[in-house]
């Protein structure tokens, strides 16, 4: 990634533009949902997770097939999934013995297609 940071990037007037001001925060978010939005980007923010939302996007999986893909342990791969299920980014079904995960929902697959699309311009 480049670097974005020139000196004309800074802005150098003490002018508050209160209608400006005003209109966005009317429009902003309650905090306590920008508190969850920031907690769903935390979840892209570890490469493990995101490794594991990418191959959910092929296929549901159990976390056997998921530790045997990433090379990793299943205890590890299941924490992971517990913290990607809190934010509903994955849910799960089970068949028998066996539990399966899935992307929660079509929203996960937009938010991880839009992220790869930007990081690969």
């Amino acid at each position: 990634m480049g670097d974005y940071t020139t000196d004309n990037d800074r802005c150098d007037c003490n002018i508050i533009h209160v209608e400006v001001v005003e209109h966005v925060r009317e429009n902003m978010p309650e905090e306590e949902t920008l508190l969850d939005l920031a907690d769903l980007f935390k979840m892209f923010g570890d490469s493990t997770r995101v490794k594991i939302l990418c191959a959910l996007l092929h296929s549901e999986m159990c976390v056997c097939d998921i530790a045997s893909l990433l090379g990793m342990s299943k205890s590890a791969i299941s924490h992971q999934l517990r913290a990607l299920r809190q934010t509903k980014l994955v849910k799960y079904r089970r068949d028998g013995k066996v539990v399966y995960y899935s992307l929660d929902d079509d929203h996960v697959k937009g938010i991880f297609d839009q992220g790869l699309l930007h990081v690969c311009e």
